[in-house]
């Protein structure tokens, strides 16, 4: 519940504060105005810590620059064309912006940047009224003309002006309330959730990369879940991973199985849960929580219903590392995530054989080996991945998943199992067998890393003379 009395407290304390301060005085001394606007204002009221200052002013963006040289040790310009000026004040980055009112023009991918003339016509251009809030400074005075408090108390997401006015003005902001409603725990009004629905087409319009930046702002909330099922539910997902509403398979009254589409959201729930666990403070892994929700996208594409009632999913890991990494590709994700999530999805099932009887150590060096870096992020996954109900069966998995765990670790501390490499070197390969750099030395070092894999550290000497062996059965006339 909101207090507006701490939350006043909390506003007075970001006037104060040295370094809108500062800046206050300097606009004020220029004769321009300063307002501290949108997310500080309003994590301000909700007493939750902010991390970005932004503020908006009459101001140019040349006057905006000249202004804050003096009280600040850098500045940067690389939004000039946007109306923004960076800066770091008193050690805090900021952001000014000139009072703007952008649109899209409904065929390009970028906006119309046009500037404003008063502080209200900038917070009426924004997204939401709870980030349609101002507090001009030095004066303090907290300006709301859209009721940006009323819905900060009542908990609910709704634009300034017509949610389709709105949208079509940037129809980034339809993800943006999944984003908000993910991130503050809030309700989307029903009015704009329909207006979401309506012009949910018009997204095509945004760049993917704008796209991409707002799914990992979601997936990185507290809450995804939250706003994933307002994604699909008013058809964006379609637009952005269809492969996620997808999941939602067809019932056969003669065949059951459980719900592919909820399982997923739990599996993503859960593997928050245990990474918060584990990484207790750190900040949320988007990776693992893109690998978790995707995991099982394989599964609409090789779902097979089977004599009897069975229903069966072949290779839907290796087929849903391919759909995971042509979508990635297509939203401009970086490679190394794209390689993380590919990896963690075609090796999430890795694991659940072991839960049928103890693999040899030789299979366990192998799953570290195969996991490589990710080998972290897979143990959480494959965790998270047990969704039964059967409490039996879940016991049995986590305490088989704690078995391997116990394992990894003495392999590890035995063997230095993070290494793994063969004993010895693609140089000592050539100087034993007496060839030169090739295609052979590659099969040789094959031969003695799955020799390492299977049977551990034999030692150098023992290594050398399997390794001979190895060699003459492979060139007998040697």
């Amino acid at each position: 519940m909101l207090n507006m009395a701490d939350g006043v407290a909390r506003l007075e304390a970001l006037a104060a504060s040295p370094v809108i301060d500062t800046l206050a005085q300097a606009f004020a001394a220029a004769g321009h105005e300063l307002a501290v606007v949108g997310g500080p204002v309003r994590d301000a009221l909700l007493g939750r810590v902010t991390h970005d200052l932004d503020l908006t002013t009459d101001a140019s963006p040349d006057e905006i620059l000249r202004i804050v040289t003096p009280v600040s040790s850098t500045q940067w310009d690389i939004g000039r064309a946007f109306g923004t000026i960076g800066a770091r004040v008193r050690g805090e980055q900021v952001e000014i912006t000139t009072y703007r009112a952008d649109s899209y023009d409904g065929v390009t991918r970028k906006p119309t940047v046009e500037f404003g003339d008063t502080l209200e016509g900038d917070l009426v251009r924004r997204d939401f009224t709870v980030n349609a809030m101002a507090l001009r400074v030095p004066s303090r005075q907290l300006v709301d003309p859209t009721g940006g408090v009323e819905d900060l108390v009542a908990g609910v997401l709704r634009t300034p002006v017509d949610a389709a006015v709105s949208f079509g003005d940037d129809p980034l902001r339809m993800l943006r309330a999944a984003r908000f409603a993910a991130q503050l725990g809030f309700e989307v009004d029903p009015l704009t959730v329909a207006a979401m629905a309506q012009l949910r087409d018009t997204l095509a319009i945004v760049s993917p990369e704008r796209v991409q930046a707002e799914l990992v702002r979601l997936l990185g909330s507290p809450d995804p879940v939250r706003g994933i099922r307002l994604l699909v539910d008013t058809g964006l997902m379609e637009l952005i991973v269809p492969e996620i509403p997808a999941l939602r398979l067809e019932v056969d009254e003669h065949h059951h199985h459980k719900d592919v589409y909820e399982h997923s959201l739990t599996v993503l729930r859960q593997a928050i849960e245990l990474d918060e666990a584990r990484h207790p403070g750190a900040e949320p892994d988007v990776t693992l929580r893109l690998a978790a929700l995707l995991h099982d996208i394989g599964k609409p594409a090789t779902r097979r219903l089977e004599p009897g009632g069975a229903v069966t999913f072949h290779h839907h890991d290796v087929k849903g590392a391919r759909l995971a990494r042509k979508r990635l590709k297509a939203l401009r994700f970086d490679s190394a995530t794209t390689d993380s999530v590919t990896q963690l999805i075609e090796q999430h099932l890795r694991f659940f054989g072991y839960a049928e009887g103890a693999w040899t150590d030789s299979a366990v060096r192998r799953y570290v080996r195969d996991a490589g870096a990710e080998l972290e992020r897979l143990h959480i996954l494959t965790r998270a991945d047990v969704t039964t109900r059967n409490k039996r069966k879940a016991a049995r998995l986590a305490g088989a998943y704690d078995d391997i765990e116990r394992r990894i670790d003495e392999l590890a501390a035995q063997e230095q199992l993070d290494a793994m490499r063969p004993e010895l070197d693609g140089n000592q390969i050539q100087q034993i067998l007496g060839i030169g750099p090739g295609r052979e030395v590659g099969e040789a070092y094959r031969f003695l890393l799955d020799l390492r894999l299977d049977e551990g550290v034999v030692g150098p000497e023992l290594a050398e003379q399997r390794l001979r062996a190895w060699w003459t059965a492979r060139n007998p006339a040697v």
